[in-house]
């Protein structure tokens, strides 16, 4: 009896995931990947765009569908706060290491030239 009622407890936290939901943020998806390729087929190369707003707005871009990917599809927007903070935090700390690392490889390789 546990193992039913834990089961209805789990069902009850996913009841937000319909198929109506799903598909919506299907199409969320493929609206965002749309507008990648418009931006990268289309303003970019006929120079309405610059190169680095192209870059700034694909990084954007990417970041909201991995936001909707996470929470929806991989069940982290109903997960408890707590494991949210955790792993948002980590992946600050992650991605803080990776540009320092970057920024301090590049200064190690202009100053030995």
């Amino acid at each position: 009896m546990s193992a039913e009622h834990t089961h209805d407890e789990h069902a009850s936290e996913h009841e937000g995931m319909t198929k109506k939901k799903i598909w919506q943020v299907f199409f969320y998806l493929l609206g965002i990947t749309a507008v990648e390729f418009f931006i990268a087929l289309y303003l970019i190369p006929k120079g309405i765009l610059g190169q680095g707003i192209g870059n700034f707005s694909y990084i954007v871009l990417t970041l909201v569908k991995a936001f909707y990917i996470v929470a929806y599809f991989m069940h982290l927007k109903f997960e408890k706060f707590a494991l949210k903070t955790g792993i948002v935090v980590s992946l600050v700390f992650i991605i803080y290491f990776i540009i320092l690392m970057l920024i301090e490889g590049n200064y190690q390789f202009i100053h030995m030239n």
